[in-house]
């Protein structure tokens, strides 16, 4: 027996009986993501903006301190948006980590050709420059709206695994409650300002197949305590099914935060991207257990669920 237990084997939590403050909870995070959206937009990054990206080496390792210094520098320069980080590989790890990207966002009516010749100029004669790259506005709003349905794309495909693999009811359901968890991050980025970038579409998609594996568990489980409890109201399998994977569903998304909070305060460059993971896995572990598997009563019953009313107090 393990020496200590942060949470019970077996709980008894009546997530039926509390359905409609979850789907209110819910539901109000949608109507503020919704709404920042709709009048604030996301604050896009140079990615779908347009840009200047650089890469310049060094002939000796660039320390943190180094690296500040370049970003107090470029930040100097006053350009709407920058990313600055070391990179590695072929020649840049010899010496190791001696280049560092550049990505700068322009000020308006500021040709790019001139913002690129500004930072080279800034960063003088320590630095030899490489693969001066300029991303062009069209370009990067057909990025933009390619990474949109690729999310989009990313959740249907998810509801049809989720549909041929167990029934088409929790096929809709599946969709209903990833498209949820998806969409309500993607309003975290809007509602807080962050910077929307390719790396913020990767957290999504990553955020999308997290989620499903703890609703396609407790589906599981459902479907197996049908073939158990044959004649077992659905309100009730659902309760059951719950409760039986709720630590496991609780210790595996606190494991996965735990891995992931070091990245959020010790690496800035992935900031945007574990700040968005660490708030969908609450999203997510919230909606697949009290909204994914709820939403079946609203649908035509499985077969083999006994089809008994249900009441707030079910």
């Amino acid at each position: 027996m393990p020496l200590l237990r942060f949470l019970p084997e077996a709980t008894n939590i009546n997530f039926i009986g509390v359905r409609y403050y979850a789907f209110a909870l819910d539901g109000l995070l949608l109507l503020i993501s919704i709404f920042s959206i709709f009048f604030h937009g996301f604050n896009l990054g140079i990615d779908f903006t347009g840009g200047v990206q650089m890469q310049a080496k060094a002939a000796y390792t660039i320390t943190d301190n180094e690296l500040g210094r370049i970003r107090g520098l470029v930040t100097g320069l006053g350009f709407n948006d920058q990313r600055i980080t070391t990179i590695g590989g072929g020649t840049c790890d010899s010496p190791k980590s001696s280049c560092v990207l550049i990505r700068v966002q322009p000020k308006p009516n500021q040709d790019y050709n001139a913002a690129a010749k500004l930072i080279k100029d800034t960063l003088g004669t320590r630095y030899e420059m490489r693969n001066t790259e300029v991303i062009g506005p069209q370009v990067s709003s057909e990025l933009f709206h390619a990474g949109i349905n690729a999310s989009i794309l990313a959740v249907i495909m998810i509801a049809v695994w989720v549909a041929i693999r167990f029934e088409w009811q929790y096929g809709i359901s599946a969709a209903i409650a990833t498209g949820h968890d998806v969409f309500v991050t993607a309003g975290l980025f809007s509602v807080l300002h962050l910077d929307f970038t390719l790396t913020s579409i990767a957290a999504l998609l990553t955020l999308a197949g997290y989620s499903i594996n703890d609703t396609v568990v407790v589906f599981d489980r459902i479907r197996e305590n049908r073939r158990k409890y044959k004649r077992m109201r659905l309100a009730d399998l659902i309760n059951l099914s719950t409760n039986q994977m709720l630590t496991r569903t609780i210790l595996t998304s606190a494991a996965t935060a735990i891995s992931i909070i070091p990245l959020y305060f010790f690496v800035p460059a992935l900031k945007e991207f574990t700040g968005a993971i660490l708030f969908g896995i609450v999203v997510g572990t919230f909606s697949s257990t009290y909204v994914a598997a709820a939403l079946l009563l609203y649908l035509p019953k499985p077969a083999g669920s006994i089809d008994t009313p249900v009441t707030a107090e079910a």
